[in-house]
């Protein structure tokens, strides 16, 4: 899936399904139930044991049908080696102008993290495709809406505390996007093997994010 065709996924779905700790033996299952779920985006955090090897073999399998991408990633060596691993967008806890640049030159999206106007307007200029708020969970939908006010060029993802309850609250103050982790990849569930509740969870968040 090319660069456009990715983009166009993003803001169709407007959810990215964070993989954090996922143990490589249930990558594929995992990918599987996203997709049957109608989240066919992904981000493999750098922080899980193997993500390189499993950002690899999610692209060789399911690369034609899913837009995958790495999380986590702090610095240039970690944008390098998830780009090299077949990483088709990088995803930062951090506003890392370097990094941004970086990913720039590679042609591959970045959602950097930022928190304050200030993080939130140099991500931008330096080059980022939409930038991540962060924390979400613990500043809130007031906060990021009070942000879109007079920053309503930039387009701005939540991530952090988004679940099917408040999704559509998300969407309606003009989120580019949602991240969400454990809610929806539940390492619980997934180490029972229990594939169609990720699926189920999935098809609700997907539903819920367009009422």
């Amino acid at each position: 899936m090319n660069r456009e065709q990715g983009l166009q996924l993003i803001e169709k779905v407007k959810i990215v399904a964070i993989v954090r700790g996922v143990e490589e033996q249930h990558i594929e299952g995992l990918a599987d139930a996203l997709v049957s779920g109608g989240v066919p985006v992904m981000e493999v955090t750098l922080n899980t044991p193997g993500a390189l090897g499993m950002i690899e073999r999610l692209q060789a399998r399911f690369g034609e049908r899913m837009y995958i991408g790495a999380g986590t990633v702090v610095d240039v060596d970690d944008a390098q080696k998830a780009l090299d691993a077949g990483a088709s967008y990088l995803v930062t806890p951090n506003t890392d102008e370097q990094v941004i640049r970086y990913a720039a030159e590679r042609g591959a999206p970045i959602f950097p993290g930022a928190m304050t106007p200030t993080e939130v307007v140099k991500a931008w200029k330096a080059g980022a495709t939409a930038v991540k708020i962060f924390p979400g969970a613990s500043l809130g939908i007031g906060y990021i809406k009070e942000l879109m006010g007079p920053l309503n060029h930039i387009p701005m993802m939540a991530v952090g505390g988004v679940n099917e309850d408040n999704i559509a609250e998300f969407m309606k103050i003009g989120c580019y996007g949602v991240g969400i982790g454990g809610s929806l990849v539940n390492l619980k569930e997934i180490a029972a093997g229990n594939f169609d509740w990720v699926r189920d969870k999935a098809a609700r968040l997907v539903e819920r994010s367009r009422e």
